[in-house]
């Protein structure tokens, strides 16, 4: 069973759209995962503009690879150095924890913002300096819990 961020088992990011590299609603992963598809998103209109921009139009239904076109609002599995290259434009979109699965943290730290008790939801801070962590380390101050790898 896949491990999410949390380390709790990953949970479904979409299945209306159907979202992740096996198209079975995870961000589910493997060694032929090239662009590893592995943090959940919520799509913002700057970020579809922003990925339009790089060559890579999320907005456009191409029903041969079974994609219906994203919009606003939709969950989708993001390729990771996507999602970090957004994040370093100002315009990523917030990520679902516990559907992104853990290898996301061979990428990418975690300062984790809690909405609710039902969705968490982050913003990914810096990259990761080892692809193997030590161990997780955390600390909660001022409503805001920090995840990163020490």
């Amino acid at each position: 069973m896949a491990i999410n961020v949390l380390g709790t088992p990953l949970q479904v990011c979409s299945t209306e759209p159907m979202t992740g590299y096996f198209r079975d609603g995870c961000c589910n992963t493997d060694a032929t995962d090239r662009g590893s598809h592995i943090i959940c998103a919520e799509m913002t209109d700057e970020f579809l503009t922003f990925s339009r921009q790089r060559g890579n139009d999320l907005s456009t239904p191409r029903p041969e690879y079974r994609f219906p076109g994203l919009v606003a609002g939709d969950r989708w599995c993001l390729c990771a150095l996507r999602w970090k290259e957004a994040f370093d434009a100002g315009v990523a979109p917030n990520v679902v924890l516990e559907s992104t699965h853990i290898n996301a943290l061979q990428y990418v730290d975690l300062a984790v913002s809690i909405q609710s008790a039902s969705r968490l939801v982050a913003d990914f801070s810096y990259p990761v300096q080892s692809a193997a962590p030590k161990k997780n380390a955390a600390s909660k101050s001022g409503g805001v819990l920090y995840v990163g790898l020490s």
